[in-house]
């Protein structure tokens, strides 16, 4: 195994900046070619658990007008061989004070990279450590 190849990490690099492009204009049809097609996709959201492409796509399409705009804070990506890689992110929705946080798994494929498991959370108000 060897870790962050550059050709590899070059290539999740623009999928991910790819993601972040389609996010922002609420490019479905450009979202739903980036996940991975099949019931094995699972994507947390802030307030949703949904289980394969189709309950993913059904999710972005009833949202009404996409993903709140936000601003990229870190990105940090790890990619584990030529088939596997980790990309981490944290974010701060524009207007707003909270830190959120999103990790997704791409895999890839004959069809390409594609995200096989993203996770979306909020960061609570004071560390869970905090008195």
């Amino acid at each position: 195994m060897r870790l962050n190849d550059p050709d590899i990490v070059a290539q999740v690099t623009r999928c991910a900046d790819a993601y972040e492009e389609a996010l922002a204009r609420n490019d479905l049809p450009a979202l739903d070619a980036l996940f991975w097609n099949g019931p094995e996709v699972v994507r947390y959201g802030v307030g949703e658990n949904l289980y394969g492409a189709q309950a993913i796509a059904a999710f972005r399409r009833a949202r009404p007008g996409g993903s709140p705009p936000r601003d990229v804070l870190r990105r940090h990506i790890v990619c584990v061989d030529e088939t596997m890689a980790v990309v981490s992110l944290e974010f701060r929705r524009l207007g707003g004070t909270a830190i959120g946080r999103q990790m997704q798994t791409w895999v890839r494929g004959e069809a390409g990279w594609r995200i096989l498991a993203a996770h979306v959370s909020i960061m609570a108000d004071r560390p869970e450590t905090a008195p």
